[in-house]
């Protein structure tokens, strides 16, 4: 089974509702962590293999730079593939924590260089029937959240789990 790793920051307030659409379409990622954030805002994805004690030390350095901050997800956006999405506002610190991330580890850039970042929770996926007018009706938007961590996240079928946290501003 290969996987990959994920730098994310896990939002609570969604997991129960982004944990039953996983079930749903693709059960082997759902984790039995309770702390997985299943509902997470990503920085950086596909991340390091194997990490070494250094690369986890340099990713505290960035995490700490920055506060934890309230955000609200609100805007429903769907991408030109049908992923249907959450956009976070503001988006500035997620933004910045990306670009440090990367900026650390050019090695990893976003989604492989196949995508430019975006800050954005991904809720579900046109393939499975989902639309935005129905999540607008499932959903009590805008959730109100505050981003206080960052989870280092292996996802691989049967084998989602947290590997590491950090807790924003130190």
């Amino acid at each position: 089974m290969s996987g990959h790793t994920v730098l994310a920051v896990p939002v609570p307030e969604l997991d129960p509702f982004v944990r039953e659409r996983t079930e749903r379409y693709d059960a082997s990622f759902v984790s039995t962590e309770p702390d997985f954030g299943h509902a997470h805002v990503t920085l950086l994805s596909p991340w390091l293999g194997a990490p070494t004690a250094a690369d986890l030390a340099v990713v505290g350095e960035v995490v700490s730079s920055e506060p934890a901050f309230a955000y609200a997800l609100e805007r429903l956006e769907q991408t030109p593939l049908g992923l249907l999405m959450l956009a976070p506002e503001p988006a500035a610190p997620f933004a910045r924590l990306t670009a440090a991330l990367v900026a650390a580890f050019p090695q990893t850039p976003p989604y492989a260089g196949a995508f430019d970042p975006l800050p954005h929770l991904t809720l579900d996926h046109t393939e499975t029937g989902a639309t935005l007018a129905g999540l607008r009706a499932e959903l009590a938007l805008p959730v109100e959240a505050k981003a206080e961590v960052v989870q280092l996240q292996w996802w691989a079928n049967h084998d989602c789990r947290v590997l590491h946290t950090w807790r924003l501003g130190g």
